[in-house]
């Protein structure tokens, strides 16, 4: 297959570009670091002080080495987006290099990772939901709650990326600013005192280190939301990259500095247990009790925002590959608001069979077990993306590769590829192991696809 140009105007993937209509990119730099942070920024951040509490204030340092890593990724992806700037980035870049069976890994395995991650988040809604309107344990209730967290999103999505665009907007403001001022402000409350000790867990701090950070590896996952769109990007060889970067960098500093924050106003004992500790730090800021109330607000904010850029991508990496043959043809169909509308369909309603399964079965169900391996199928797109670019680098043609960039780059990739391949083994080996077996269940449609591709062109 030939390598696009970065120049191109139409999308290289195009089966018959004449064939298909225009491709309006409606996301310019503002929407697009929206986009990123809007998805990378989901519910997890109020609840995260609490979880690396246990490990004491290295932790933070932990934060530190993810954030690093995430900036890292972000210029990879801003250097591949030049060279393919298209939407289904993370499944373009394989495809390019290795050929579409690698395109294919990489699309099935992000697109899982999509769609059980949104009707995780939208069961995340019904706890801070339950803070505003008590739901008293209702099942038939909480499950409405989450049905609407992830219909509402969908719907924004059919209306068109336009209308993406502005929610993904919306809503970063709405949890961004708040959680900014808690970080902000929060700090001048700070109480040395309340850290607790720097290593609480009696191990070595390597081994204390490594353990905070594998709880902290779900937190940037969104990191590569701008490459996935970048066919509805302005200017997508520049605002991609970014946008990813600064969507990477403020995320990081909310992430950073609301952290340190919670741990200087929360007590370290007090906070090992807090089912809220964002709401605990704002109650120790003003002095009352309405720290929930405002928590749970910015909460819902957050998470619908994040679904909203979710299901976008979950729409979108099918849809790529889609054009390739290399998912059913549905995908591939556009609606009249430029949104890939089958994608968006299969998506929710995937996402309504697991939160269904969620409120009817045990606490042993295959949609915890699903949720388990999202690190590991978001990761070996990361994996791939970073592999293809050290191969263009290694191959050194002149249209592939900037000379005066080569080290810089190569260095980026190099970084790229070990921070994925460390994420994925700190997924553990049980989500290793079934994430690798679910991968694997793609290949059987894979090879339908590509046999009967083959065959009609045979027949030609």
């Amino acid at each position: 297959m030939t390598a696009p140009s970065p120049t191109e105007a139409t999308d290289p993937t195009e089966p018959d570009a004449k064939a298909l209509p225009t491709r309006r990119r409606t996301f310019g730099l503002a929407a697009a670091t929206a986009l990123v942070m809007g998805n990378i920024i989901g519910g997890g951040i109020f609840a995260l002080p609490t979880a690396v509490a246990p490990y004491g204030t290295l932790s933070l340092l932990a934060f530190v080495v993810l954030s690093v890593a995430a900036v890292l990724l972000a210029l990879l992806f801003g250097k591949l987006a030049r060279r393919s700037p298209v939407t289904g980035g993370l499944y373009v870049y394989p495809r390019d290099a290795f050929g579409p069976f690698a395109g294919f890994l990489s699309a099935w395995s992000y697109w899982t990772m999509c769609w059980v991650s949104i009707a995780a988040l939208a069961v995340a809604v019904v706890g801070y939901v339950d803070v505003l309107i008590p739901l008293h344990g209702n099942h038939a209730l909480e499950g409405l709650v989450a049905l609407a967290a992830l219909w509402l999103p969908a719907a924004a999505n059919f209306a068109g990326t336009r209308w993406v665009g502005a929610v993904q907007i919306v809503s970063t403001v709405l949890k961004f600013v708040p959680l900014l001022l808690v970080a902000t402000v929060g700090l001048f409350f700070v109480d040395a005192d309340n850290f607790g000790p720097f290593n609480a867990t009696g191990d070595s701090v390597p081994g204390a280190l490594a353990a905070s950070a594998a709880l902290l590896l779900y937190s940037f996952l969104g990191v590569e939301s701008a490459a996935v769109s970048a066919g509805e990007v302005d200017d997508p060889e520049r605002t991609v990259g970014r946008a990813s970067v600064l969507g990477t960098l403020a995320s990081a500093l909310v992430y950073i500095l609301g952290t340190v924050a919670v741990f200087g106003l929360v007590p370290h004992d007090k906070l090992v247990d807090s089912g809220a500790p964002f709401a605990d730090a704002v109650n120790a800021i003003t002095g009352s009790s309405w720290g929930g109330t405002a928590i749970a607000l910015v909460a819902v904010a957050s998470i619908t925002g994040c679904l909203n850029g979710w299901i976008l991508l979950a729409a979108q990496m099918p849809y790529a590959a889609a054009r390739d043959g290399l998912f059913p043809a549905p995908f591939a169909k556009v609606n009249k608001g430029g949104v890939p509308g089958f994608g968006v369909w299969a998506t929710a309603v995937l996402g309504t069979a697991l939160i269904g399964l969620n409120y009817t079965a045990g606490p042993d169900t295959t949609f915890r077990v699903l949720v388990l391996i999202t690190t590991f199928t978001g990761c070996v797109p990361y994996l791939l993306s970073a592999a293809a670019q050290l191969y263009w680098l290694a191959k050194g043609t002149r249209e592939q590769v900037r000379p005066a960039g080569l080290v810089r780059d190569l260095v980026v990739a190099a970084l790229s590829f070990a921070f994925s391949f460390w994420l994925i083994a700190g997924a553990g080996y049980a989500a290793v192991y079934q994430g690798v077996l679910f991968l694997f269940a793609g290949i059987p449609v894979y090879v339908w696809l590509r046999g009967r591709a083959e065959t009609a062109q045979t027949s030609a």
